[in-house]
């Protein structure tokens, strides 16, 4: 019988691995590998020091599948790594241990469920779009108001604050500074 390895992952630097870290030490972790990283991204540091240091008969635990990979084929790519390393994996959320026949079943079933309901979200939010476009709406950012802008840009070059020239004519400030980007002025008060 292998070591169990635990394998934490959160989106953000403003996120917090400690709650994971916790869950897998209380399921036998003897060390937790972190990554602050997004799921979008293939370089994971964490894990590839987990999968160095892991050896045959060990558990990677994660406590979501999530927490793994972004979308089914990542996630059937680990878990088959992991197999023909003689390493098996856990999910505490899903209840998920592919060491058993049964379990690799569910994680490919619930993988194929995860796989589906993202593309039914996807298809969702097409139609979405598609019916406000139908009844004339303009989905997603509003155009700026040109008369705002130029009113904002005279009010800057008036020795303005562009955080101040935004407030008086109903703009934000990074719009502000955006567009006096845009229109070259680097004058900001």
């Amino acid at each position: 019988m292998g070591d169990v390895l635990g394998y934490a992952r959160v989106s953000t630097g403003d996120q917090d691995v400690a709650g994971q870290t916790l869950r897998l030490e209380r399921a036998g972790a003897i060390c937790v590998f972190t990554d602050v990283r997004s799921g979008k991204s293939m370089d994971r540091p964490g894990l590839t020091e987990l999968l160095a240091y892991a050896r045959r008969g060990d558990t990677l635990a994660v406590v979501r599948l999530d927490r793994l990979g972004r979308s089914l084929a990542e996630l059937l790519s680990s878990v088959n790594l992991l197999k023909e390393r003689g390493i098996a994996l856990v999910s505490l959320e899903e209840k998920i241990d592919t060491g058993s026949a049964a379990g690799e079943l569910v994680f490919h079933v619930f993988g194929a469920i995860a796989h589906f309901e993202r593309r039914l979200i996807a298809e969702r939010t097409k139609d979405g779009i598609a019916a406000a476009r139908a009844k004339g709406k303009r989905p997603g950012r509003q155009p700026v108001d040109p008369d705002k802008v130029v009113a904002a840009l005279k009010l800057v070059q008036a020795g303005l604050s562009p955080t101040e020239a935004g407030r008086q004519v109903g703009l934000g400030r990074a719009t502000v500074y955006r567009e006096m980007a845009l229109a070259g002025i680097t004058r900001a008060v």
